[in-house]
């Protein structure tokens, strides 16, 4: 779990560890979802797919022309 305090301005920093998961970099934009249960989604906003590519670890690697989409 990571965690961020806020500033008076309302501005806070994404943890290092999440915005390498993420794949973030300055300028990029992130949407927030507040779901009825109190729980905040955060996710990246307008991504291309080709910009996830080796942002996720798997033991058998697969060329982005061979993935299907579900």
């Amino acid at each position: 779990m990571a965690e961020a305090a806020m500033t008076s301005k309302g501005q806070i920093t994404i943890p290092v560890e999440i915005r390498r998961q993420m794949n973030l970099g300055p300028k990029d934009k992130v949407v927030f979802t507040l779901l009825p249960n109190g729980t905040t989604i955060m996710r990246a906003k307008n991504r291309p797919i080709k910009t996830l590519a080796g942002s996720l670890k798997s033991k058998k690697r697969v060329a982005i022309k061979d993935m299907k989409m579900q």
